[in-house]
């Protein structure tokens, strides 16, 4: 990995930028660039290993302060940062909670940038000058939150909070903008579809195997039939998340009855019964379309304390654009819930505090590694754009098999509250700012592999 350089100013001179001798050009380099800004510069080399520019640069670039940087030179030209921008909204008038109740999680993850060597901001549509061509981005520090003007950044992470924010009108269109007429790489764009990502996986014979069986727009006798062969079902919203909206259906070949599992509008968990499958539907989606749900199979999962278990398992893409394993934990579902969702009374454990036998928890801990890797490259194989995190709900059944219930584009962190999971936070925090990092030096270098 790249060691980031402090960046320091000097005073005494202009048009002056002194470099390490250990970073090597072969061309005369005569611009510096910060972001999307740059200006003509004279290049000497010294023996410190720090980055000092004179004054006049620094503030004709638009950089917002000294920090440490990276250090990119090609074909004639010098690059600093990266300049990352954070695209969100969901914005108050409050400095001090600028993004209501998720600025803690951007404070922490704009606490990794130095450790990165990368200037990172967070940015809305309300903050973009197209004229000018800056951006007036939050930045933090230990003096809280301030607004700074700097030029577009070299590329964008996309945090857009939920579906209903992603397509609107608006910011659609400056994604569009700042990609076509700026050639500024987007990373994590878009929210996933259930359906399209199970038909997306289930053309690949390497994770095809982990998939339960599901049907799009299910029938009466679909469910039926899936019943009878699994004994429960899961219909979930195909756009679903967090849990919401999730039915969990099980046939009792005793009593010929069939129980719905779901939660209320109020958060309560409930268990109804029904004498068929047409009057559990006709109940629950008089006013909704089956169309837009998928049914899926139910598994029957490894259990702690007789309470099913599922886990999650988030990857990151790092310095180098690979794919790596950045958490695992265990979720064990709430009482009478049909989910193991925190917000449904959901607990989480690590893999250790579930399975105390170090070579059992050792053999479950690779098969989940080696499941989401496999499933990581796959979707980023497959899909739109450039993916540099995602989060995945699997499953163990008694046999040992793997199972994948849901693919994030954008997890929940809410797994991190767990003590023993906070350093996992950070490293995750850090994980998609390295891959800022990677995307800038290979759209500087090999445009071709970013924009093909």
């Amino acid at each position: 990995m790249r060691t980031p350089l402090p960046l320091t100013i000097t005073k005494q001179e202009l048009g002056k930028v002194y470099m390490p001798r250990t970073i090597q050009y072969k061309k005369t380099i005569k611009h510096i660039y910060f972001g999307t800004s740059f200006c003509e510069c004279e290049v000497i080399q010294s023996d410190k290993q720090e980055l000092k520019i004179s004054e006049d640069i620094f503030e004709s670039l638009k950089i917002p302060y000294t920090s440490t940087t990276q250090v990119f030179v090609h074909d004639g030209n010098m690059y600093i940062g990266p300049l990352v921008g954070i695209f969100t909204a969901g914005f108050s008038e409050s400095m001090i909670r600028p993004i209501g109740e998720r600025t803690l999680f951007f404070a922490k993850l704009l606490a990794q940038e130095k450790v990165v060597g990368a200037y990172v901001f967070i940015f809305g549509a309300k903050h973009i000058d197209w004229d000018k061509g800056t951006i007036h981005g939050l930045f933090h520090s230990h003096n809280g939150w301030e607004t700074i003007e700097i030029p577009f950044p070299n590329v964008v992470y996309d945090r857009l909070p939920n579906r209903r924010t992603e397509k609107h009108k608006t910011l659609r269109e400056i994604k569009e903008r700042l990609h076509q007429e700026y050639l500024i790489p987007w990373f994590n764009p878009g929210f996933f579809n259930k359906w399209e990502i199970h038909q997306l996986l289930e053309g690949d014979h390497r994770v095809a195997t982990y998939l339960p069986e599901t049907h799009k727009n299910p029938t009466f006798s679909l469910i039926e039939r899936m019943l009878s062969k699994y004994q429960h079902v899961y219909i979930k919203p195909a756009n679903g998340s967090l849990g919401l909206g999730i039915y969990q259906v099980l046939f009792d070949r005793e009593t010929d009855s069939y129980f719905c599992r779901y939660r209320d509008e109020n958060g309560n968990n409930r268990l109804q019964r029904f004498s068929t499958i047409e009057s559990f539907i006709n109940t629950h989606f008089r006013n909704k379309r089956l169309e837009h749900y998928i049914v899926q199979q139910g598994i029957h999962l490894i259990r702690h304390d007789h309470k099913s278990i599922d886990f999650r398992v988030h990857t990151n893409k790092d310095e180098k654009g690979v794919w790596q394993v950045s958490v695992i934990a265990g979720k064990i579902s709430g009482r009478g819930s049909v989910t193991t969702h925190l917000n449904n009374g959901g607990v989480v454990r690590t893999l250790t505090e579930l399975f105390h036998d170090i070579e059992e928890c050792r053999k479950i801990a690779d098969s989940l590694k080696q499941a989401a890797l496999l499933l990581s490259e796959v979707i980023d194989s497959r899909q739109k754009g450039h993916i540099g995190e995602l989060g995945f709900d699997l499953g163990l059944d008694k046999n040992g098999s793997v199972w994948l219930f849901e693919a994030n584009s954008k997890p929940g962190r809410s797994i991190f509250s767990h003590p023993k999971l906070r350093k996992y936070d950070k490293l995750s925090s850090r994980l998609p700012l390295q891959y800022a990092v990677y995307l800038t030096e290979t759209t500087i270098k090999t445009p071709e592999e970013v924009f093909k």
